[in-house]
């Protein structure tokens, strides 16, 4: 008797050995579980955090994040999260929403598990109404807000993940090292484009950032991606302002209808250069799939468009 029940109670002890073993492995290999928004939040957190952690991205490469459905994955995805990154300004929170009412279904708090990366950017308005609701949100087009967003990011991959700080901080450094680079380059080839060629213009008003950064003022049919979008009084208006400038080149964002463009492009007798990547990063092998390549390919070809 004495041995069966000392042979039981080994048993015992060892499936709790066991039991211990499995909750430490599991514990050890858990991965912080991380939801951006969209394509560009996601690439760069992605470059960051590389492997260290499980990354779920909202809204599709392509798609508009002004105006999106989340999808039951969507939904599983943010209710799990340790951390929720999301632009701001006016981007997933304009509109009708879909930001807010995801957050709103998942319990999440507001700086305790989901962040905007957009802290700290000098936020420029619509039409120059600075008041709630009226935020440009594009604020990435610039460069170096995209600095401040890296860091952001950083700081709260860091937060949420203190053991995997140096990873992470040693890939904050070496991007934003590279981001800083790009920046500074684009700035001295657009100081070069004669004054009375630079003008961008695109369907969204989405480059006042990019304007303010880069000193090329910026034309468009419709001013938010939410509002009516290219209505014959829009399209009428930038017609004849284009007519009394010298600017060689249009350009179409790829995640919008280019039929708009195409209409101004023949009232205007301009042609459009090319498309450009504003709300989205591209697929996967195409030029512009980071957030680095997409700004890189953005200057690059608004430069060569404008200097023609």
């Amino acid at each position: 008797m004495k041995k069966k029940l000392f042979a039981l109670t080994c048993l015992f002890l060892a499936c709790l050995t066991l039991v211990a073993c499995s909750k430490q492995s599991k514990t050890a290999s858990h991965k912080l579980s991380v939801v951006a928004t969209n394509s560009i939040i996601a690439d760069m957190t992605k470059t960051i955090a590389g492997d260290k952690i499980d990354l779920h991205s909202i809204v599709p490469v392509g798609k508009d994040p002004h105006e999106y459905e989340p999808l039951p994955e969507d939904v599983k995805k943010t209710s799990q999260a340790d951390l929720i990154l999301y632009n701001g300004i006016n981007l997933e929170t304009g509109g009708h929403a879909w930001f807010t009412k995801l957050i709103k279904n998942a319990h999440k708090t507001k700086d305790k598990d989901y962040f905007a990366v957009s802290d700290g950017v000098d936020v420029i308005y619509l039409e120059g109404q600075a008041e709630k609701g009226k935020e440009d949100p594009h604020a990435w087009l610039n460069v170096e807000n995209g600095i401040i967003y890296a860091k952001n990011i950083a700081k709260h991959l860091i937060d949420k993940d203190p053991k995997n700080k140096a990873f992470y901080q040693k890939n904050l450094d070496a991007y934003v090292a590279k981001l800083a680079q790009l920046n500074q380059e684009a700035k001295e080839k657009f100081n070069s484009i004669p004054e009375a060629k630079k003008l961008i213009v695109t369907s969204e008003g989405c480059f006042k950032y990019f304007s303010k950064a880069y000193g090329v003022p910026s034309a468009y049919i419709w001013e938010i991606n939410t509002e009516e979008e290219g209505t014959p009084n829009q399209i009428k208006q930038l017609v004849e302002k284009l007519r009394q400038s010298q600017v060689p080149a249009l350009f179409v964002e790829s995640s919008v209808d280019e039929r708009p463009m195409k209409t101004v492009s023949k009232d205007s007798h301009i042609p459009i250069y090319a498309k450009i990547l504003t709300d989205s990063i591209a697929k996967k092998g195409q030029a512009g799939d980071s957030y680095y390549s997409m700004m890189q390919y953005n200057l690059e070809t608004i430069y060569k468009g404008l200097s023609q």
